[in-house]
């Protein structure tokens, strides 16, 4: 087809011009990234290395894959892993129902299973936080097992190779490109398959302006050339997040700085904190809570402003770093030293700012 005739049905929904797999396979034999998981690729590691790059980009969750695997190398390793020694491995990586999922799915792959992920899609998708695509991913690269893989590139390749209009976040458009991938995908390199689309999308077929010149599809494609190669995929706009204000208070007395776990439910649930309000509080009310706990303030500073972005709601902190007369900590908290702060505490990577403070030794605050 030529490229003026490309150009002049703009919005078409079409396959592909030939089978994709032989063109993608031997581009990615040829150029995909060395990665831990990928040189071996047990389904226990496949299934660490899929939850961990939920939400998580490939650069900042392979130190945790490495870390992870060391400390916990098999499923009964993880499932045996007591909590604050899992959420310490964890900390920083975010969302943390990953974690907890992971070590429920492990518990029941050990009750069940003997301690082996089942070598079954639908078995696999009855795991705690194991869905549709991390179900694929383990049946077909773990077990050579013939599924799809759908995540977020290969809907967008997806979309670009059938110039398909439809928003991509649908039900039925992931549905539909599930079933286009098993209609191209080979037998016998199910998992190559999927993971070659992955590093497409990934390395090649970007958001916003993809590489075309680079692609190993480009002359399959009914968007090269075009101006929908640019424009697609469809996507429905995010609904607005909420602003909430935080007020964090770094309470540090000859003791050490005061943690509280969170509760069992809702944002960060279980995860040690520094004392905050999930609200906005002027200096003169929250020194006044301090009190009420408790906690007889000798100096306070400005805290720098800090801001975190969850699925749903954005917090924007601020607060003060507290000296504080020597007290028995108030019930549901620990005084705990920086060394304790860095070896046993996981704090979420919503206070990174603040937990760099607390670490800091360079006198700052103190």
């Amino acid at each position: 087809m030529k490229q003026e005739n490309r150009e002049s049905a703009p919005g078409q929904n079409c396959p592909p011009r030939g089978p994709i797999a032989p063109a993608l396979l031997e581009w990615f034999y040829r150029h995909r990234r060395s990665l831990p998981f990928r040189e071996d690729p047990t389904p226990y590691h496949i299934w660490v290395s899929e939850i961990m790059l939920q939400q998580t980009r490939m650069t900042a969750a392979v130190p945790y894959y490495l870390r992870f695997i060391q400390a916990l190398p098999t499923v009964e390793d993880l499932a045996r892993c007591p909590e604050d020694q899992l959420a310490k491995l964890w900390e920083g990586l975010g969302y943390y129902s990953r974690m907890r999922n992971l070590q429920k799915a492990a518990r029941v792959i050990c009750e069940k299973y003997g301690g082996a992920l089942p070598a079954s899609l639908e078995e696999l998708k009855k795991l705690p936080g194991v869905g549709e695509y991390t179900a694929g991913a383990i049946a077909s690269i773990g077990f050579g097992l013939p599924a799809p893989a759908v995540d977020g590139n290969v809907l967008r390749v997806f979309s670009r190779l059938w110039r398909d209009e439809r928003d991509i976040s649908t039900p039925a458009a992931k549905k539909e490109c599930a079933a286009r991938v098993m209609a191209q995908q080979p037998p016998e390199a199910a998992g190559d398959f999927n993971q070659a689309l992955m590093e497409l999308g990934a390395l090649v077929c970007l958001p916003g302006t993809p590489d075309c010149a680079a692609c190993p599809l480009k002359e399959l494609c009914s968007s090269y050339g075009t101006p929908d190669a640019a424009r697609l995929p469809v996507k429905a706009p995010r609904a607005e997040r909420k602003v909430r204000p935080v007020t964090v208070v770094l309470a540090r007395s000859e003791q050490g700085f005061l943690l509280g776990r969170r509760g069992r439910g809702g944002l960060l649930a279980g995860l040690w904190q520094p004392l905050l309000w999930e609200e906005g509080l002027e200096k003169e009310e929250t020194l006044a809570r301090l009190k009420q706990m408790g906690l007889e303030p000798e100096s306070s500073e400005a805290l720098p402003p800090a801001r975190h972005v969850f699925t749903h709601v954005e917090w924007r902190m601020s607060g003060w770093y507290c000296r504080v007369g020597q007290a028995p900590a108030p019930e549901g908290f620990v005084w705990a030293e920086p060394d304790q702060i860095r070896e046993e505490y996981a704090l979420p990577g919503a206070f990174k700012v603040y937990r760099a403070l607390m670490l800091d030794e360079s006198g700052n605050f103190l």
